[in-house]
Formats: structure tokens, sequence, C-alpha cells
């Protein structure tokens, strides 16, 4: 099977059409969480998914946009565009979010928007916060989300410790008899200094992950969030890739 593996759309349909066309073929979507939050169709995205077989795990701002998390968690800009989502939602849309659960097991690999031991919130960027991961739960592979950075961490078993390994856009990963946390990027909203959109693509006959990047039409995605009136530095990041 191959499976798309995507996280923090962020309500960018123009990022997610543009992954969904470029990972063909495919053949189910596997979402790390935050579908909406910060962008400007937070509706179409959640439509958009709905018409593949997919696994959809919940992440901070999909439970902020349903009232589940406490805005004030969130910096100003998120806030706003969070308050400006719960408005924009169908009701349709909203039961879909209330549904997602925070993990999602399958196969060897578990689905998570943050940590193993943080479902929601924690930003899994160091060897010590994967470590802790890797000691809070008995798993071959977890995919996680969150950073909006790719990162591959690694269980280092005669020392029980966690290596941090930086993705290989050349060729695919290799997970037969590996431990490992990996985090493709983010589809909408990426913050490693590449605006395009960052997904992979899992591959469990030749049990390898690959990394992959594609550009979309930034300024579409920039010129609908001017529209609803979104925060500034929200559209200005887009192009920066932070």
């Amino acid at each position: 099977m191959r499976y798309l593996i995507i996280s923090d759309i962020h309500s960018n349909l123009p990022a997610l059409q543009t992954v969904l066309f470029d990972a063909q073929p495919f053949d189910a979507v596997w979402c790390l969480g935050d579908i909406v939050g910060y962008g400007p169709n937070p509706n179409q995205c959640i439509e958009r998914l709905q018409e593949f077989p997919h696994l959809c795990v919940a992440g901070n701002h999909d439970w902020g946009a349903i009232g589940r998390a406490d805005l004030s968690v969130f910096n100003r800009d998120a806030r706003q565009a969070l308050l400006w989502t719960q408005r924009e939602l169908q009701p349709e849309n909203r039961r879909i979010i209330i549904t997602l659960p925070d993990l999602i097991e399958v196969e060897n690999f578990v689905l998570v928007h943050g940590s193993l031991r943080e479902m929601i919130w924690e930003y899994l960027l160091d060897v010590e916060q994967a470590r802790a991961s890797f000691l809070a739960r008995d798993f071959q592979v977890a995919l996680v989300g969150h950073t909006h950075i790719p990162l591959i961490f690694e269980w280092w078993e005669p020392g029980q410790e966690a290596q941090l390994l930086l993705p290989n856009w050349e060729e695919p990963l290799n997970l037969e008899g590996r431990r490992l946390i990996v985090n493709p990027g983010s589809t909408g909203q990426p913050r490693d200094g590449d605006p395009r959109a960052a997904y992979a693509i899992l591959d469990t006959e030749a049990q390898t992950i690959e990394f992959r990047r594609v550009a979309y039409p930034v300024e579409i995605t920039q010129e609908r969030m001017r529209a609803r009136g979104l925060p500034q530095r929200l559209i200005e990041r887009l192009e920066l890739g932070r």
C-alpha cells in the first residue's frame, strides 16, 4: 500500500490540492492533524480530505476551532485566525473535527499530532523529547506533525538514546528493523525556510518513507487571506516558509 502522509494543512487549499495531485498514485491519506487554523479555506480542506480513503488525528488548531482548547494558549495571530475559523466552519465540518481521535494505531504505525506522551501539544524538536516519546509507548514507527519541520528521530537500543536524523530528499528512508519517529513537515505552512508544501509517501510493501516538496501558488492563498481579513503576519510568512 502507498499512503500519502500529510500534516498541518492549516486551511491552505491550494497547497493541499497541489500535494494531492503531485503525490499520485496513492491508496489512502494519513493526516497528522491541524487541518484548519491560520488559512482561508477550512471547510474546503475538510471536504477535500473526505473525498479519499483516509485516517486523521486531531491537532491543537483543530481543537481550537471547535472550542475544545482555550484560545488564550495561542498567540494573537493564531487566536484571531481561530476565532474567524470558528465562525466559518459549517456544522457538518465541525462535526467531522469533533470526531477526530488524538491517536490512531494501524499496522505497525502510530499516528499522532504532537508526541507520544502529549498527543496534541508537545513539539518534538530535540533528542531528549524524542527519547521520552520512545519510552512512553511501545511502537515501531510513529508519524507526528505539529512542528512544521521535517525531522526523523531514531531509537538507538544499545545506549537507550534517541538520535536526530535529517531527511534525505534524494533517497527514501528505509524503515525495516528500525524504531523511528517521523515528521513529514507541513503541507500548508512550512517553517523550515522552504515555502514549498511538504509531504511524504509511505510504501508499506517496500518499507520506505519518501520525503517530498512541491511548489504551490502561495499568492492565491495569500490573496484569499487578505480578502478574509486574516493577520498580515500569517500572510507574509507563507512565502518565507517560516
